[in-house]
């Protein structure tokens, strides 16, 4: 109850402070942590349901109300975890009505992000990209071609257990079943396989680098798009991974070890204006952008985060990546691409942003993505820009276009 009442308050990434509540308590075994990440995590996605079925109710209504409208837990289940007076509560919960949520309470979203979606989508695509929002995701993972071929991978997960199966898009994506321990498996230590959504992967695909090029990743983070770029360039060319955050930058050190890369070279930057950034200036092949955004396409693993989003944080991020697309695309040389990318849904943060940051640059046009999948003989067309959604692709919220550079 402590863990889910620090949740609720939204001060903090849920994930953040359910490490910090486990390390706070090491008495819990396996079981028990298992039981309090589940409940937390079903208690977020859930979260207008059960706020509707409790009438706002505190942390222990929406745990009770999880279990009971969430989990199925009967009458008989529910005498094992529940404490005597509690049984009036559960009796209005179990009992409470559905047939009047709101299209926001229905798609388990914030209403202000419903009435954002409702200018671009429909109704039913709203309905059907909630549930798919609400539910946990898959685990995607990619296969470092520099050491394998995902065939011999596959067929090697398959012969040890795994349920997996092949991408349907990304050439050297994994789609596994359940909650495997993938990071004790010989191949993820030995480098040979990565944690990354299989929308990520795709966004290096729409980079395209060569083996010669000069490639920066601007907001680099703990790096997974680096290494990927990493590997589709041989090994060969220059690759910077830039990111104000040292901490974060530190995350990829063990995973570019285990990678076998050498061409791969982080910094920690001030900002947009860094002068490391200001000497490459023009000289870049390609420029990946994956700018800091409100992360509504990764619901299925964060679903605390449409808690702690609002219009306001919206605004302040579209300044944000206003000023980094337009610094980062300084470095570009002429026929060069930028690829600027977001997991948000949000068209202020998508489209917005590209068609201001087109009219402020003429030197750049806008290259329709479909056709640079194509090249890569990638059978997926979204449109002029990629727009990927868990309903409709299987992968988290995605957007991304090509800028080249005239």
């Amino acid at each position: 109850m402590a863990a889910l009442a620090a949740v609720l308050r939204f001060e903090f990434p849920a994930d953040a402070l359910l490490s910090r509540y486990f390390r706070e308590h090491r008495e819990l075994g396996a079981h028990d942590r298992a039981f309090v990440a589940e409940a937390v995590f079903g208690v977020l996605r859930k979260k207008r349901l059960l706020d509707h079925v409790t009438q706002q109710g505190g942390p222990r209504a929406l745990l009770l109300a999880w279990l009971a409208r969430v989990q199925g837990l009967n009458t008989r289940e529910f005498e094992a975890v529940i404490r005597r007076n509690d049984a009036p509560l559960v009796a209005r919960i179990k009992a409470a009505r559905t047939d009047d949520l709101t299209l926001a309470e229905q798609a388990e979203l914030p209403t202000w992000v419903v009435e954002k979606f409702q200018l671009n989508q429909g109704i039913a695509d709203i309905h059907r990209l909630g549930e798919a929002l609400a539910r946990e995701a898959p685990l995607d993972l990619r296969v470092n071609t520099l050491k394998a071929r995902r065939e011999d991978v596959l067929a090697q997960l398959r012969a040890d257990g795994f349920e997996v199966q092949a991408t349907p898009y990304s050439p050297w994506g994994l789609r596994m079943q359940g909650r495997p321990a993938i990071n004790r498996h010989a191949l993820f230590v030995d480098g040979t396989l990565e944690v990354q959504d299989e929308g990520s992967q795709l966004l290096c695909v729409l980079l395209a680098p060569t083996r010669h090029d000069l490639v920066i990743d601007f907001c680099a983070g703990a790096g997974g798009k680096t290494l990927a770029l990493g590997a589709m360039m041989g090994n060969r060319g220059r690759l910077y991974a830039f990111d104000v955050s040292p901490a974060r930058l530190r995350k990829l050190a063990p995973r570019l070890a285990r990678s076998g890369l050498s061409n791969v070279h982080p910094q920690a930057i001030a900002n947009e204006n860094d002068i490391r950034i200001k000497r490459l200036s023009g000289k870049a092949d390609r420029v990946l952008i994956d700018s800091p955004c409100s992360g509504l396409g990764t619901l299925r693993r964060n679903p605390d985060l449409k808690w702690r989003q609002s219009p306001q944080s919206v605004a302040e991020l579209t300044q944000k990546q206003t000023a980094i697309l337009a610094a980062a695309a300084r470095l570009v040389k002429a026929g060069g691409r930028v690829v600027y990318a977001t997991c948000s849904l949000l068209a202020e943060e998508n489209e917005g942003i590209v068609e201001a940051f087109l009219a402020a640059h003429p030197q750049f046009v806008l290259t329709d993505c479909g056709s640079v999948l194509a090249q890569q003989h990638i059978a997926l067309h979204t449109g002029k820009c990629l727009k990927l959604t868990p309903h409709e692709h299987g992968t988290d919220g995605f957007f991304g276009a090509v800028l080249t550079r005239r």
